[in-house]
Protein backbone atom coordinates (compact mmCIF):
# COMPACT_ATOMS: atom_id res chain seq x y z
CA UNK A 1 0.00 0.00 0.00
CA UNK A 2 1.03 3.33 -0.78
CA UNK A 3 0.35 6.22 1.31
CA UNK A 4 0.63 9.82 -0.66
CA UNK A 5 0.89 13.13 1.88
CA UNK A 6 0.92 16.33 0.27
CA UNK A 7 1.24 19.22 2.05
CA UNK A 8 -0.56 22.26 1.06
CA UNK A 9 0.54 25.70 0.06
CA UNK A 10 -0.57 28.51 -1.99
CA UNK A 11 -0.66 27.67 -5.24
CA UNK A 12 2.27 24.60 -4.85
CA UNK A 13 2.62 21.52 -2.91
CA UNK A 14 4.79 19.50 -1.44
CA UNK A 15 4.38 15.73 -2.00
CA UNK A 16 5.79 12.29 -0.41
CA UNK A 17 4.99 8.85 -1.02
CA UNK A 18 5.55 6.09 1.90
CA UNK A 19 4.82 2.75 2.44
CA UNK A 20 5.12 0.26 5.75
CA UNK A 21 8.31 0.37 8.32
CA UNK A 22 9.01 3.89 6.37
CA UNK A 23 9.91 2.72 3.11
CA UNK A 24 10.26 5.51 0.89
CA UNK A 25 8.49 5.31 -2.62
CA UNK A 26 9.02 8.75 -3.79
CA UNK A 27 11.21 11.37 -1.73
CA UNK A 28 9.22 14.68 -1.00
CA UNK A 29 9.24 16.96 -4.44
CA UNK A 30 6.76 19.86 -5.42
CA UNK A 31 4.15 20.51 -7.75
CA UNK A 32 2.44 23.56 -8.99
CA UNK A 33 -1.33 24.19 -8.69
CA UNK A 34 -1.64 24.09 -12.62
CA UNK A 35 -3.78 21.59 -14.09
CA UNK A 36 -0.84 19.73 -16.19
CA UNK A 37 1.30 19.55 -13.27
CA UNK A 38 -1.19 18.03 -11.58
CA UNK A 39 -2.45 15.62 -13.85
CA UNK A 40 0.96 14.34 -14.39
CA UNK A 41 0.94 14.06 -10.43
CA UNK A 42 -2.37 12.24 -10.59
CA UNK A 43 -0.71 9.91 -13.50
CA UNK A 44 2.04 8.92 -11.50
CA UNK A 45 0.38 7.92 -8.67
CA UNK A 46 -2.28 5.86 -10.28
CA UNK A 47 1.13 4.23 -11.48
CA UNK A 48 2.29 2.81 -8.56
CA UNK A 49 1.93 -0.79 -7.41
CA UNK A 50 -0.51 -1.90 -4.77
CA UNK A 51 -3.72 0.56 -3.43
CA UNK A 52 -2.93 3.89 -2.92
CA UNK A 53 -4.16 7.13 -0.66
CA UNK A 54 -3.62 10.41 -0.66
CA UNK A 55 -3.83 12.10 2.88
CA UNK A 56 -3.72 16.05 2.66
CA UNK A 57 -5.04 18.87 5.49
CA UNK A 58 -8.03 21.06 5.05
CA UNK A 59 -6.24 24.14 4.42
CA UNK A 60 -9.13 26.63 3.74
CA UNK A 61 -9.60 27.06 -0.31
CA UNK A 62 -6.07 26.51 -0.97
CA UNK A 63 -6.57 22.30 -0.75
CA UNK A 64 -9.70 22.30 -3.12
CA UNK A 65 -8.23 22.14 -6.33
CA UNK A 66 -6.10 19.29 -5.63
CA UNK A 67 -8.00 17.32 -4.23
CA UNK A 68 -10.68 17.66 -6.51
CA UNK A 69 -8.56 16.82 -9.18
CA UNK A 70 -7.15 13.93 -7.82
CA UNK A 71 -10.75 12.27 -6.50
CA UNK A 72 -11.44 13.12 -10.33
CA UNK A 73 -8.47 11.23 -11.33
CA UNK A 74 -10.07 7.87 -9.48
CA UNK A 75 -7.44 8.17 -6.36
CA UNK A 76 -8.80 7.39 -2.96
CA UNK A 77 -8.39 10.82 -1.28
CA UNK A 78 -8.63 12.04 2.23
CA UNK A 79 -8.99 15.30 3.49
CA UNK A 80 -7.95 15.56 7.34
CA UNK A 81 -8.43 18.01 10.11
CA UNK A 82 -4.94 19.72 11.03
CA UNK A 83 -6.02 19.62 14.57
CA UNK A 84 -5.68 15.75 14.56
CA UNK A 85 -2.17 15.59 12.17
CA UNK A 86 -0.81 18.52 14.49
CA UNK A 87 0.27 16.51 17.20
CA UNK A 88 0.92 12.90 15.59
CA UNK A 89 4.54 12.10 15.70
CA UNK A 90 6.10 14.67 17.59
CA UNK A 91 8.98 12.53 19.53
CA UNK A 92 11.80 14.68 18.02
CA UNK A 93 12.87 16.92 20.81
CA UNK A 94 14.24 19.33 17.67
CA UNK A 95 10.61 20.35 16.30
CA UNK A 96 11.96 21.16 12.65
CA UNK A 97 9.06 22.11 10.56
CA UNK A 98 9.44 21.84 6.72
CA UNK A 99 7.12 21.22 4.01
CA UNK A 100 9.39 17.95 3.16
CA UNK A 101 9.11 17.10 6.29
CA UNK A 102 5.28 17.75 6.91
CA UNK A 103 4.68 16.09 3.78
CA UNK A 104 6.19 12.77 5.43
CA UNK A 105 4.38 13.50 8.52
CA UNK A 106 1.09 13.42 6.10
CA UNK A 107 2.16 10.30 4.66
CA UNK A 108 3.01 8.01 7.48
CA UNK A 109 -0.05 9.19 9.23
CA UNK A 110 -2.13 7.99 6.34
CA UNK A 111 -0.31 4.57 6.94
CA UNK A 112 -1.10 4.48 10.68
CA UNK A 113 -4.54 5.67 10.42
CA UNK A 114 -5.23 3.42 6.87
CA UNK A 115 -8.53 1.83 7.50
CA UNK A 116 -10.38 4.98 8.80
CA UNK A 117 -9.08 7.61 6.85
CA UNK A 118 -12.57 9.09 5.49
CA UNK A 119 -12.89 9.58 1.80
CA UNK A 120 -12.93 13.18 0.24
CA UNK A 121 -16.53 13.78 -1.55
CA UNK A 122 -17.04 17.15 -3.46
CA UNK A 123 -19.24 19.16 -2.15
CA UNK A 124 -22.24 20.05 -4.23
CA UNK A 125 -22.00 23.85 -5.95
CA UNK A 126 -25.08 25.58 -4.36
CA UNK A 127 -23.03 24.07 -0.73
CA UNK A 128 -20.13 25.73 -1.72
CA UNK A 129 -21.81 28.72 -2.56
CA UNK A 130 -23.56 28.96 0.38
CA UNK A 131 -20.81 28.69 2.40
CA UNK A 132 -18.87 31.54 0.38
CA UNK A 133 -21.72 33.76 0.91
CA UNK A 134 -22.18 32.86 4.67
CA UNK A 135 -18.26 33.69 4.97
CA UNK A 136 -18.90 36.86 3.39
CA UNK A 137 -21.49 37.30 5.98
CA UNK A 138 -19.36 37.05 8.77
CA UNK A 139 -16.95 39.33 7.74
CA UNK A 140 -18.73 42.05 7.14
CA UNK A 141 -20.33 41.40 10.66
CA UNK A 142 -16.55 41.48 11.93
CA UNK A 143 -16.26 44.61 9.88
CA UNK A 144 -19.38 46.19 11.06
CA UNK A 145 -18.64 45.44 15.02
CA UNK A 146 -15.26 47.14 14.32
CA UNK A 147 -16.81 50.27 13.11
CA UNK A 148 -19.46 50.59 15.30
CA UNK A 149 -16.76 50.38 18.28
CA UNK A 150 -14.30 52.68 16.53
CA UNK A 151 -17.02 55.44 16.31
CA UNK A 152 -18.70 54.71 20.20
CA UNK A 153 -14.81 54.77 21.17
CA UNK A 154 -13.92 58.77 19.11
CA UNK A 155 -17.61 59.80 20.55
CA UNK A 156 -16.64 58.94 24.24
CA UNK A 157 -13.85 61.85 23.32
CA UNK A 158 -16.23 64.44 22.10
CA UNK A 159 -20.28 63.56 22.86
CA UNK A 160 -19.85 60.73 25.70
CA UNK A 161 -23.05 57.91 25.48
CA UNK A 162 -24.22 59.29 21.93
CA UNK A 163 -24.94 55.95 21.30
CA UNK A 164 -27.09 55.10 23.82
CA UNK A 165 -29.54 58.51 23.05
CA UNK A 166 -31.83 56.47 20.84
CA UNK A 167 -32.98 53.06 21.44
CA UNK A 168 -34.46 52.74 17.49
CA UNK A 169 -33.83 49.75 15.73
CA UNK A 170 -31.88 49.77 12.37
CA UNK A 171 -33.72 50.38 9.19
CA UNK A 172 -34.06 47.95 6.64
CA UNK A 173 -30.79 49.45 4.68
CA UNK A 174 -29.18 48.98 8.13
CA UNK A 175 -28.56 52.73 9.01
CA UNK A 176 -29.59 53.58 12.65
CA UNK A 177 -30.64 56.63 14.19
CA UNK A 178 -27.65 57.59 16.51
CA UNK A 179 -25.01 57.34 13.75
CA UNK A 180 -26.89 59.45 11.33
CA UNK A 181 -27.24 61.58 14.58
CA UNK A 182 -23.42 61.58 15.53
CA UNK A 183 -22.76 62.45 11.78
CA UNK A 184 -24.51 65.92 12.16
CA UNK A 185 -23.95 66.18 15.91
CA UNK A 186 -20.59 64.44 16.60
CA UNK A 187 -19.55 66.85 19.54
CA UNK A 188 -21.38 68.35 22.39
CA UNK A 189 -20.68 71.56 21.18
CA UNK A 190 -22.66 71.28 17.99
CA UNK A 191 -25.74 70.70 20.14
CA UNK A 192 -25.53 73.60 22.84
CA UNK A 193 -23.01 75.80 22.07
CA UNK A 194 -26.18 77.30 20.49
CA UNK A 195 -29.83 78.02 22.29
CA UNK A 196 -32.20 75.27 23.36
CA UNK A 197 -34.85 77.13 21.08
CA UNK A 198 -32.65 76.78 18.35
CA UNK A 199 -31.20 73.28 19.02
CA UNK A 200 -35.00 72.12 19.06
CA UNK A 201 -35.77 73.57 15.52
CA UNK A 202 -32.56 71.93 13.91
CA UNK A 203 -33.24 68.67 15.52
CA UNK A 204 -36.84 68.72 14.41
CA UNK A 205 -35.45 69.76 10.61
CA UNK A 206 -32.95 66.91 11.19
CA UNK A 207 -35.78 64.54 12.32
CA UNK A 208 -38.23 65.51 8.83
CA UNK A 209 -34.92 65.38 6.71
CA UNK A 210 -34.13 61.58 7.62
CA UNK A 211 -37.22 60.73 8.07
CA UNK A 212 -36.81 59.97 11.91
CA UNK A 213 -40.20 60.24 14.74
CA UNK A 214 -39.66 63.52 16.05
CA UNK A 215 -40.16 64.17 19.67
CA UNK A 216 -40.07 67.63 21.11
CA UNK A 217 -39.21 66.49 24.90
CA UNK A 218 -36.93 64.16 23.42
CA UNK A 219 -34.92 67.48 21.34
CA UNK A 220 -34.75 68.57 25.44
CA UNK A 221 -33.31 66.06 26.76
CA UNK A 222 -30.68 65.67 24.31
CA UNK A 223 -30.10 69.34 24.96
CA UNK A 224 -29.81 68.78 28.48
CA UNK A 225 -27.62 65.50 28.37
CA UNK A 226 -24.72 67.55 25.94
CA UNK A 227 -25.01 70.44 28.54
CA UNK A 228 -23.78 68.25 31.43
CA UNK A 229 -20.95 66.74 29.92
CA UNK A 230 -17.58 68.11 30.97
CA UNK A 231 -15.74 68.09 27.31
CA UNK A 232 -11.87 68.69 27.92
CA UNK A 233 -11.27 68.22 24.00
CA UNK A 234 -11.43 70.93 21.29
CA UNK A 235 -12.84 69.84 18.11
CA UNK A 236 -12.15 71.29 14.17
CA UNK A 237 -14.33 70.23 11.53
CA UNK A 238 -13.15 69.82 7.80
CA UNK A 239 -15.33 69.27 5.36
CA UNK A 240 -13.89 67.35 1.58
CA UNK A 241 -15.11 66.59 -1.88
CA UNK A 242 -13.50 64.29 -3.80
CA UNK A 243 -14.94 63.55 -7.18
CA UNK A 244 -14.60 60.36 -9.14
CA UNK A 245 -15.50 59.57 -13.01
CA UNK A 246 -16.53 56.71 -14.02
CA UNK A 247 -15.31 55.21 -17.84
CA UNK A 248 -18.35 56.29 -19.07
CA UNK A 249 -17.93 59.87 -17.82
CA UNK A 250 -20.09 59.93 -14.96
CA UNK A 251 -19.72 61.66 -12.15
CA UNK A 252 -19.50 60.38 -8.45
CA UNK A 253 -19.32 63.02 -5.57
CA UNK A 254 -17.87 61.49 -1.90
CA UNK A 255 -17.56 63.75 0.85
CA UNK A 256 -15.33 62.98 3.67
CA UNK A 257 -15.85 64.52 6.84
CA UNK A 258 -13.00 64.42 8.92
CA UNK A 259 -13.23 65.05 12.72
CA UNK A 260 -10.04 66.38 14.35
CA UNK A 261 -9.92 65.82 17.90
CA UNK A 262 -7.29 68.18 19.74
CA UNK A 263 -6.33 67.41 23.50
CA UNK A 264 -3.86 68.76 25.42
CA UNK A 265 -1.42 66.81 27.61
CA UNK A 266 1.57 66.94 29.89
CA UNK A 267 4.84 66.21 28.12
CA UNK A 268 7.11 67.31 30.78
CA UNK A 269 6.99 68.12 34.55
CA UNK A 270 6.96 71.92 32.76
CA UNK A 271 5.95 72.52 29.42
CA UNK A 272 2.54 70.79 27.39
CA UNK A 273 2.24 69.32 23.97
CA UNK A 274 -1.26 68.66 22.13
CA UNK A 275 -1.54 65.18 20.32
CA UNK A 276 -4.29 65.12 17.36
CA UNK A 277 -6.43 61.99 16.20
CA UNK A 278 -8.17 61.93 13.22
CA UNK A 279 -11.28 60.26 12.59
CA UNK A 280 -12.41 60.17 8.58
CA UNK A 281 -16.55 59.00 7.85
CA UNK A 282 -17.28 58.43 3.83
Amino acid sequence: MNSVGIDISKGRSTVAVMRPFGEVVISPFEVRHTDSELSELARQLKSLDGETRVVMEATGNYHAPVAKLLHDAGLYVSVVNAKLVHGYGNNDLRRVKTDRKDAVKLANYGLDRWLTLPRYVPEENARLLLKSCYRQYRQSSKVQTVLKNNLISLLDTAFPNANRLFNSPARADGSEKWVDFAAEFWHCECVCKRSEKAFVNKYQRWCRKHGYYYSEDKAHAIYHEASEHIIVTASLYISIKIYFFTPNGDRIDCSILLFVIVFSHRTSKTTKGFCCSIRAFV
